[in-house]
């Protein structure tokens, strides 16, 4: 665990916010100058505390499927293991793979365009590995909301937290080469400068800034985030998901859960399970006060729950393979 100090962790909070607003801006909001800022975002990256900064984008509006398999193994070894967590790793429609403590053992996300693709990968990966798989459950991500990381702050305001709230979803909206080839170049690197995305995408400066502009207000691109190693901040990601026993309150549920400032996404489940919250918490038993908050709240809305820890991350791009 590393020693961050207040002013880092407020330059953390605004890059979560929008990591592509200039040093200048960032410093005017933390009360330092912005070549103070510039060193300190500097030696965040090389502690390792930032891995880079990336763009969220609203795959929905791509005409993707988010899909998530939970598995469970049998007769396997630490080799077999690694085996399967590098064949997951090696498909173009993974973007999330961890290893987990609890319920799971392995939780792998995917994005396809159509389900006859998944359908296909999943007929092979079961050729090679259905011996070894214990249990393996789909569900279907039909909406997810992100939060900013709050908790980075000593007080956060809860108004600037409803306005960064990112909710994806929404019809299919058609984008051509152009747009994909920015949202490559952008996604795991926001902060790209434009004159290097029009020199890499042979157009102007101004095309790109135009194009930039358009895919947000069209939703595709929703913000721009930073992806922090909370680990080094003495952090764990835990995931709890609930089946409900009366659908019909999931929007109170959700209303009351997202105030909370450790809590950096919801998602709407088709499967098992209803819906998921993510939490990053030093521990499970501060997380357990706010499951018990959440059951004292709604006392006739849950049928079942189930919590764990996302122990290893293994892949995370936060970008599948884009085609048109």
């Amino acid at each position: 665990m590393l020693k961050i100090d207040k002013k880092d962790m407020e330059i953390l909070y605004q890059l979560d916010i929008n990591s592509r607003q200039s040093l200048k801006s960032i410093g005017s909001k933390v009360y330092l100058k912005k070549n103070v800022v510039q060193y300190r975002i500097e030696k965040l990256i090389k502690n390792g505390v930032i891995k880079n900064f990336y763009t969220s984008i609203n795959f929905h509006k791509l005409g993707y499927i988010n899909i998530g398999v939970d598995i469970n193994f049998q007769y396997y070894t630490p080799k077999i293991e690694k085996e399967i967590i590098e064949y997951f790793s090696s498909s173009d429609y993974s973007w999330f793979i961890s290893n987990v403590q609890g319920y799971y053992d392995l939780l792998v996300l995917f994005s396809v365009k159509n389900m006859n693709q998944f359908f296909n990968f999943w007929n092979k990966t079961m050729l090679k590995y259905r011996y070894n798989f214990q249990n393996a459950s789909i569900l279907f991500f039909s909406r997810t909301r992100y939060f900013p990381s709050s908790y980075l702050l000593e007080k956060y305001n809860e108004i600037d937290r409803k306005k960064n709230e990112i909710i994806d979803g929404g019809i299919q909206t058609a984008i051509d080469n152009t747009d994909y080839n920015i949202l490559r170049q952008i996604s795991l690197n926001s902060r790209k400068l434009l004159t290097e995305l029009a020199k890499n995408l042979s157009i102007s400066s101004m095309t790109v800034a135009k194009r930039i502009k358009k895919l947000e207000k069209i939703g595709i691109i929703n913000g721009y985030r930073v992806n922090i190693d909370y680990s080094k901040l003495g952090l764990q990601l835990f995931n709890v998901r609930f089946s409900l026993k009366r659908y019909e309150n999931l929007k109170q549920i959700i209303d009351y859960a997202k105030s909370n400032p450790n809590l950096i996404s919801i998602s709407e489940i088709i499967g098992e399970w209803d819906i998921s919250f993510n939490y990053y918490m030093r521990n499970y038993n501060e997380l357990h006060k706010i499951i018990c908050n959440i059951l004292e709240m709604f006392p006739n809305d849950f049928k079942n729950r189930v919590t764990f820890c996302y122990h290893e991350i293994y892949k995370s791009n936060y970008m599948p393979n884009l085609k048109i």
